[in-house]
């Protein structure tokens, strides 16, 4: 009896020690890449333009980066321009200093998404 208590101990001892079930790839230092992918306006206008790069994971994606680096008013404005890409090229010419902060948000934020998204 004491021999069975014992191995159990041991046993329960080793679990408790596991790892995650990613520890063959973390013990060779690599980590799994988190998946980004959100809902919204930016993903709803992604998805309606029908690219062809515009998967579900890519538009979820942009959406995802949009939420870290863009206001929701930025996301709104910016969701139109799918469907009028030549508004944006007018903004971007725009001496207006609203517009001006936008175009330089946004220029920002597609820069991060598509780092972060391309292999979406």
């Amino acid at each position: 009896m004491l021999r069975i208590m014992i191995a159990l101990v041991a046993v329960l001892g080793l679990t408790a020690c596991g790892g995650s079930r990613y520890s063959s790839a973390n013990a060779r230092g690599y980590k799994p890449a988190p998946v980004l992918f959100a809902t919204g306006p930016i993903q709803k206008a992604c998805q309606k333009a029908n690219r062809k790069s515009a998967s579900r994971a890519r538009c979820g994606c942009v959406q995802a980066v949009a939420d870290r680096e863009l206001s929701n008013a930025d996301q709104r404005r910016g969701a139109k321009m799918f469907s009028d890409p030549h508004q944006l090229q007018e903004i971007r010419q725009s001496d207006n200093a609203s517009n001006e902060r936008f175009w330089k948000a946004w220029k920002a934020y597609g820069k991060v998404a598509a780092g972060l998204c391309s292999a979406s």
